[in-house]
């Protein structure tokens, strides 16, 4: 993610920004106008706050306004915006300004003011406009809740008891939702409200009741509980996994084992109770001095049966004087269609959910892969990403459809929208100037070249957007994903310099194409001052005169369309199984994300596309948009909430785009975003996407780079004959250098993928005539064989450019002199479900036989290499040699740290001139697969792991249980 830490040197003046926590003041009589309406909501810190205001006008059209209230308390404005301010004793006065005075009918406007107060800071009860009262009742209050835990202490296996007492000052209270770990866990709509969680292993819990009240929407509150579950201070049968899905007429293995050496053959027998279909064996086995570590294995089945019903079992291992494991089993019933290749889904899915193989944290986050030791994208194993999300969602969908079970997708969601959405109750906005959105600093080719000057003489556009989702959804808050978490909190930044609430918000890559992963400095998304310099980070990356704490975030598109694309399919299957009422709270939220995905099209800073130099036109509305899903947005403010910032990106990446998101967004009610003008907007970005695909299509078949707006990143002048698109000049490498952004055979995959799920839903010629040429070209670079073998392309190498500009109205240019070769090949397992996906769906819609029989041949293929956690092919990691370079300024490799820098890391790992990538992380040392990466790096040979990442598995899951419902055995 390029993301340029902005600083606003002055207070915004632009429409308010809502936050939660406000009253409204519906109509009353009036005489200038009939009706009207005034929401007041605050955000408070210290003895600060921001006020922001919204004016409604539900009578006759106003030409010109003023509002007044009283404050009942100390209260004091001190700095306002969006209208003249003043202030007489307790009484306020605002009057409109020459842009915003007339309001029509049903039309509103945002206002604002920064305030100081002591001791409280209550809110007025009154507002008038142009002399008459707005009063009434306030809106909907929030419920309470309280949670219960029994007082302990408990031990493994445990069952828990959670107890909740809920009310509602004006209403009633429709449900409690219990949460463990971030997970949901039951739902309750009726007094008492309880739950008891059952056969707990050891380990950290946090618990949270969660109320919902009768109010349209709904107001809630969360009581929140913590306690531990011991291990037994005696000897016990442990069991791995815990819970298991056993397909119907097949089976899954669980392994079981004692916590401690025996003294001598203890005797175990094997019991279950529940569905009579399912059964393990053997039903006894007997532990020794030789295999109590290692594990005893049992096979658990589940029989054929005439029902439909997912039925379940309870297994047990005792043993005398050991307490007992136990496991959950339950049964996936064979009547769903799919045969061995849903099997293999369900297979798999349990090894990614099983607790045991580590894809997920304690807190019920995915983590990006099971291995620590991962530096890729991420600079950690044990990060996560937006990415992971999005794919979590589409794993439970496609559960969902399979199973007809629902709350897993739902539970995703919820942890999501905990985890890796930020809350605009933790971070203040305020400040925000929609016609002055962010300051300019130009990007450069390489880290060496920074820390950049802002240049104030360069100016932004205007935000098109903003107004309308604050009006939308009443508060300033950004519901778009940041795209990386430091999950266990390695680096020890935590929240907002804490430096041990786990998971934090992190950002890594901040300097130029040129940076590598190699090449990064990790810093928090909270910018506290707590580590790095005496001003923290932001020196490494912009110079600035008077440096401020901040958060800043920044999302990926590509992982937030993929969440609305999993939304998407989740409405399609459940809908089919009548159940489409159960997730429809969840897919309002993927439409809401939608909304603000809106973002990923408009340049950097709102350039009207075809700037080619930075005084170029700023954008005055939607002239700003590309209507592409460009490379990241990003957004953030003062700590203070004295100023905020928003920018999109200048460059658009082919394999970042998603034609079913867009799809989904304008045509699907349901996703159909609450803003006035998304579903118009997501409708002329699906057009636009697939022009683009056109328009990239190589001779050969494969899409190449993309396109940019921002030449060399500062608004240059492209080099003479650079084919545009809509004015975004072409770009084979888009984004970044090290390595060519477009040379991974995954971006195609993945792209074309969505343009194949696409076509399956619409039978959009167009999309169709991509896919054919795509498709054709991929086939003849694929070989499969006898024992499961295949192969596709990995590295590819590109030449030449499209051959002509593409504008409204082009249907096609001359692309035979731009070529795609194949530089080597893999057997990824990862990129093989994608593309196996792809396949999948091209030859269901289309017939193509070939594409079905290799779809099938990779998925055969990639089974063979089936291991205890999922599948893996080994890797070689020889770019690992990068680790511990210094910065070499002839090639532009190595860390750089500017000459004067000097800073720390929260472990006391010095930030300076002449370290290296572990230098500043020097936990890795500690990892257990350190030793064979210092071989290499004293000359041995080059480390090989078989990794386990999230993404790839679940690739290959959705690609087993597509295969087998859309094409079958």
């Amino acid at each position: 993610m390029k993301l340029w830490v902005r600083r606003r040197r002055t207070a915004m003046v632009a429409a308010a920004i809502l936050v939660a926590g406000g009253i409204t003041l519906p109509a009353g009589p009036a005489q200038a106008a009939p009706s009207c309406d005034v929401v007041y909501q605050t955000n408070d810190w210290s003895n600060g706050f921001t006020a922001n205001i919204t004016l409604k006008n539900l009578g006759d059209p106003i030409n010109g306004w003023t509002l007044k209230f009283a404050f009942p308390g100390n209260q004091k404005v001190t700095q306002g915006w969006s209208a003249n301010w003043t202030q007489s004793g307790t009484q306020v006065t605002a009057t409109s300004l020459s842009y915003n005075g007339n309001l029509g009918t049903g039309a509103s406007t945002n206002i604002g003011f920064n305030g100081s107060f002591t001791g409280s800071n209550p809110k007025p009860t009154s507002f008038s406009i142009n002399g008459v009262t707005c009063g009434g009742a306030p809106t909907n209050q929030a419920p309470t809740v309280s949670l219960s835990v029994p007082a302990g202490p408990f031990t493994a296996p445990a069952d828990v008891k959670l107890s909740a007492t809920a009310s509602d000052p004006d209403g009633s209270i429709t449900k409690v939702e219990f949460y463990r770990n971030g997970m949901l866990v039951n739902t309750d709509t009726a007094a008492p409200y309880e739950y008891t969680q059952p056969a707990l292993p050891a380990g950290d819990y946090t618990v949270q009741a969660k109320a919902y009240d009768n109010g349209n929407p709904a107001a809630t509150a969360t009581a929140e509980k913590s306690f531990t579950v011991n291990a037994p201070t005696g000897p016990a049968v442990l069991a791995s996994p815990t819970s298991v899905t056993v397909p119907e007429g097949g089976n899954v293995p669980v392994t079981f084992k004692l916590s401690s050496a025996p003294s001598g053959s203890v005797p175990v027998t094997v019991s279950t109770t529940g569905d009579p279909d399912i059964t393990v064996s053997p039903t006894s086995f007997t532990f020794t001095s030789s295999n109590w570590s290692s594990g005893v294995p049992v096979t658990v089945s589940a029989a054929k049966d005439a029902d439909t019903t997912n039925g379940t079992a309870t297994i047990t291992a005792a043993a005398t004087g050991y307490t007992s494991a136990v496991v959950t089993a339950t049964e996936a019933d064979s009547d769903v269609p799919g045969g061995k290749y849903v099997s293999e889904f369900l297979e798999l899915y349990n090894k990614i959910k099983s607790p045991s193989n580590g894809y997920f944290s304690p807190e019920g986050i995915p983590y990006h892969s099971v291995e620590t030791f991962m530096v890729e994208a991420p600079d950690h194993g044990h990060e996560t990403t937006s990415e992971a999300f999005s794919y979590w969602l589409f794993l439970e969908a496609q559960y969902g459809r399979v199973q007809k079970d629902w709350s897993k997708f739902n539970n995703a969601w919820t942890v999501l929208e905990k985890y890796i959405i930020p809350s605009g109750s933790d971070y203040k906005t305020g400040g925000y100037n929609a016609s002055d959105p962010a300051d300019y600093a130009p990007e450069k080719d390489y880290p060496d070249q920074y820390p950049v000057p802002f240049d104030s003489g360069v100016k932004a556009g205007s935000d098109p957007i903003y107004s309308e989702l604050t009006s939308t959804y009443g508060n300033a808050d950004v519901y778009g994903m940041h795209w990386l978490i430091d999950v266990d909190n390695v680096y020890g930044f935590g929240k907002c310099g804490d430096h041990t609430t786990r998971p934090a918000y992190i950002n890594t890559y901040q300097r130029g194409p040129q940076e590598s992963v190699f090449e990064t400095i990790p810093q928090p998304s909270c910018e506290t001052f707590a580590y790095g310099g005496p001003n923290g980070f932001g020196p490494l990356f912009t110079q600035d005169s008077n440096p401020a704490k901040q958060w800043k975030f920044t999302n990926a598109p590509d992982a937030d369309a993929r969440a609305v694309q999993a939304a998407s399919w989740a409405l399609t299957w459940a809908t089919e199984q009548g159940a489409q009422s159960q997730i429809s709270s969840t897919v309002a939220k993927a439409a809401k994300m939608g909304d603000y995905l809106r973002y990923a099209m408009y340049d950097k800073y709102f350039k009207k596309p075809g700037c080619t130099s930075p005084s170029c036109p700023a954008g005055t509305g939607k002239d700003s948009s590309n209507y592409l899903l460009n490379w990241y947005y990003a957004w953030g403010a003062a700590m203070d909430g004295a100023w905020s910032w928003r920018i999109g990106s200048s460059h658009n990446h082919g394999g970042y785009q998603n034609p079913f998101a867009a799809w989904a967004l304008s045509s699907v009610p349901e996703l159909t975003p609450k803003s006035p003008t998304a579903k118009t907007d997501w409708a002329t970005s699906l057009t636009r996407q697939i022009e683009f695909y056109t328009w990239l299509q190589s001779n050969e078949g494969a899409i190449a780079g993309g396109a940019t707006n921002s030449w060399g990143g500062s608004y240059q002048t492209p080099p003479a004959g650079t084919p545009t698109f809509y004015g975004l000049a072409y770009d084979w490498q888009p984004v970044y250098h090290d390595p060519p952004s477009n040379q991974w055979f995954g971006f195609q995959a993945w792209s074309v993928e969505r343009v194949a799920e696409y076509y399956y839903k619409t039978g959009d010629a167009k999309a169709k005539a991509v896919l054919d040429k795509w498709v054709s070209w991929a086939l003849a670079n694929t070989t499969t064989g006898a024992n499961g073998a295949y192969q596709f392309p990995s590295t590819l190498e590109w030449s030449g450019k499209p051959g002509g500009n593409w504008s409204a109205g082009t249907t096609s240019v001359n692309n035979s002199g731009l070529h795609v070769t194949v530089k080597d090949y893999t057997n990824d397992v990862g990129v093989a479900g994608a593309y196996a996906r792809l396949l999948t769906y091209y030859g269901a819609k289309s017939g193509n036989a070939q594409a079905k029989a290799t779809a099938k041949a990779i998925l055969d293929g990639v089974l063979t290499h089936k291991d205890a956690k999922g599948v893996s092919v080994p890797e070689t990691k020889a770019d690992y040699d990068r680790l511990d370079d210094t910065y070499n300024a002839s090639t532009h490799q190595g860390l750089y740290v500017p000459p004067g820098f000097t800073g720390k890391m929260p472990n006391g790992d010095v930030i300076a001139s002449g370290k290296s990538f572990l230098d500043i992380r020097s936990f890795y040392k500690n990892d257990p697969d350190y030793a064979q990466v210092k071989a290499y790096l004293d000359g041995g040979p080059v480390p090989t792991f078989t990794y386990h990442r999230f993404w790839a598995q679940t690739d290959v899951a959705l690609a087993l249980a597509d295969y087998g419902l859309l094409i079958g055995s």
